[in-house]
């Protein structure tokens, strides 16, 4: 009960601690408390991991009455990947926000709400109670709104917030509809019963408490079509807050769809090919548009939708295997998409970190508008590039070792001949997911990094201090480990994956422990003949006097880097041949006149879903209050009169329903 008391203690205390000191000390305040609260929670989520049971209650008052509160691995492992993101995300932020400080309210607001932010979190991960899972829901979106708005100066920034706050709503709408259902049958807030109503009602009932639950939870983390807010709310957010929101935000999604598998002991086949195929079309679709955006911190939050869809493929497959009585199937699934949750949240969080450092120099997120930084940033290319070929799934990173998983389950599940053209469906789409994946970040690095420098009037570019540096190379350490090491990491997993499964552990499971261990021998054995190869050409290169010449100068020569691809000419083949699926626009200027002058054109690609599914009923909704408008006219004597009006109906009503009520007695008489 320790960790119950502490982590609201703690968080609180700093919030007042965050309000009162001077601007510049408002950082160190805010991750002095994340780094006790990230302490205490992960010293329980550690011994829980280690087989030792945390579990207990405290009275919530009159509305919650008793709260159960308890850790098992699916909780501590969570726990323990959201403290090491939300511990880099501070570190890296509070440099981040060094030049806030001539505004010291906002960054008390700010720093308070992302103590809340990660206290909710956390809170979400112990609690078993409903209706106190719902209220630290709602702290968590609102507290996620106000990092998201920080620059709320501009209304683009603004209407992201606001976008993602009623999305975060309408999530809470599907969510307290599932709880309410279970109460009015079982008259408990304990998550415990929802297996016993699943129990005693049948199949179809639990069946259709999943997708409600499902919506719910697929909203928060991003599936299709729920994913609409995220390419608006992370381009709007500072850097820390997008990398914090896509490493760990949006996990708590994925956290409840599994929270909600453990409850559903049927309809295991059912749910298993219904989370597959919408995770397909999730990756398959989040790729599709992250490949074809122009503005960096946009391109990663598709991308953080593809990765969802990865996940949701590991649990998909993880869940068929529990229907269809598959150990190894059941193993690679669940582990494949606990260890992708993990690692997305690393390498995300640094791409996301990087993005923002680009952005603090060159003062823009428009890919096209960059260029040549790798001769003034090397640290923050090089980081940039490990983060992308690990979100690529290439050895020897983390990335590698997650879809390694799915990609076992799959095969096993063809090979045993079990729902084999579904499993082939997912192989292609994952492999597909990846490919596109490979093509959008040799885009961005190249076009971002490599080549001149494409801005007509660039900024002084210098590279990040160390204390940027510092918290992304913490996070490149962990890619890289479970990358070398990840029978390690696979062996974490033992505890949260036995919650899926009573199945015993079949020889299949226990060789796929001896495969990443040669898997890790392999990538050590990369590492170290990249190094060699790289020590003998400096040694052959000391022969040799350097000779530095402009980029491209062994080519034509041109004083304009005007001629260098862009975004949009670098993926110019593939944007048309999706162009039937995503919508693009185009803005030319026309050559009007006899003499050659500058032109401006523009390309623009949007989301089809998004169009059809908010903005479509938003645009018809406005245009139909508009019909209105005539009500507002700005005169004193109407607004009188309407006062008049709504007092004169006030009135009426009650007399009409008394002389109704009056005429039906006069007629039951006569």
């Amino acid at each position: 009960m320790f960790v119950s008391i502490a982590l609201p203690v703690l968080t609180f205390f700093f919030i007042l601690v965050v309000a009162l000191v001077k601007p510049e000390r408002k950082g160190l305040a805010a991750t002095t408390a994340v780094i006790l609260n990230a302490a205490i929670s992960s010293w329980a989520a550690i011994k829980v991991l280690a087989g030792n049971p945390f579990d207990g209650s405290f009275y919530g008052g009159i509305v919650f009455e008793n709260i159960a509160v308890q850790l098992d691995g699916l909780s501590a492992w969570f726990i323990l990947l959201t403290n090491f993101t939300a511990i880099t995300a501070i570190l890296y932020g509070a440099q981040y926000l060094q030049h806030h400080h001539s505004h010291p309210a906002n960054l008390s607001l700010h720093y308070s709400s992302y103590l809340l932010n990660h206290f909710a979190l956390l809170g979400l991960y112990f609690i078993q109670h409903s209706l106190a899972f719902l209220f630290l829901w709602e702290v968590m979106a609102l507290s996620s709104f106000i990092l998201v708005i920080f620059e709320h100066g501009r209304m683009e920034n603004l209407k992201a917030g606001i976008n993602y706050f009623i999305q975060s709503h309408i999530s809470i709408v599907f969510l307290t509809l599932g709880f309410i259902w279970v109460y009015a049958s079982t008259g408990s807030f304990e998550f415990s019963v929802i297996r016993d109503y699943c129990l005693s009602t049948g199949k179809e009932a639990g069946l259709l408490l999943f997708l409600v639950f499902f919506m719910g939870f697929g909203i928060k983390a991003g599936f299709v079509p729920f994913h609409t807010w995220l390419p608006h709310a992370h381009p709007a957010a500072p850097s820390h807050v997008s990398g914090m929101m896509s490493g760990v935000l949006i996990k708590a999604g994925i956290y409840g769809i599994l929270r909600m598998l453990l409850f559903m002991p049927e309809n295991h086949l059912v749910m298993g090919y219904f989370i597959l195929i919408i995770s397909v079309i999730t990756g398959v679709y989040g790729v599709l548009l992250a490949t074809i955006q122009h503005n960096i911190k946009k391109l990663l939050a598709y991308h953080s939708i593809e990765n969802i869809g990865i996940i949701g493929i590991g649990i998909g497959i993880g869940t068929l295997g529990n229907g269809l009585h598959n150990p190894f199937l059941t193993f690679a699934g669940y582990a494949g998409a606990l260890l992708h949750t993990l690692n997305h949240s690393l390498f995300k969080s640094l791409l996301f970190f990087t993005a923002g450092t680009v952005n603090t120099v060159t003062h823009t997120l428009t890919i096209d508008r960059m260029g040549g930084l790798i001769k003034k940033m090397p640290h923050t290319a090089v980081l940039f590039l490990v983060a992308a070929l690990a979100i690529c799934g290439l050895p020897p990173f983390n990335g590698f070792i997650s879809e390694f998983l799915i990609y076992s389950g799959l095969f096993n599940a063809i090979g045993s001949g079990q729902s084999a053209s579904i499993m082939i469906l997912a192989v292609i789409g994952l492999a597909l997911i990846g490919g596109l994946a490979l093509m959008c970040f040799t885009k961005a690095f190249g076009i971002i990094f490599l080549g001149t420098n494409r801005a007509e009037n660039q900024p002084v570019i210098r590279e990040a201090g160390p204390a940027m540096l510092f918290p992304k190379y913490l996070i490149v350490i962990l890619i890289v480990a479970i990358g070398l090491l990840p029978q390690l990491f696979i062996g974490f997993l033992q505890n949260p994956v036995g919650l899926f499964t009573n199945i015993p552990v079949s020889p299949e499971v226990t060789n796929l422990t001896g495969l990443m261990n040669k898997i890790s021998l392999s990538a050590t054995a990369l590492i170290l003949l990249t190094f060699l190869l790289l020590l003998i050409r400096k040694a052959v290169s000391r022969k040799f006097a350097p000779v530095y010449g402009p980029t491209w100068g062994c080519g034509y020569q041109t004083e304009s880097p005007k001629l260098q691809y862009t975004a949009s000419s670098f993926v110019n083949p593939y944007a048309r041949l999706i162009k039937p699926w995503v919508g693009m626009s185009h803005r030319n200027e026309a050559i009007a006149d006899i003499i050659p002058r500058p032109l401006h054109t523009e390309t623009h690609f949007f989301d089809k879903i998004e169009s059809h599914l908010v903005d479509w009923p938003v645009r018809n909704l406005k245009a139909f209050l508009g019909k209105f408008k005539f009500l507002q006219n700005g005169s004193v004597q109407f607004y009188v009169l309407y006062g008049v009006v709504f007092i004169a109906i006030s009135i009426a009503i009650p007399l009409i329903i008394n002389a109704i009520q009056y005429l039906s007695q006069m007629i039951k008489q006569l």
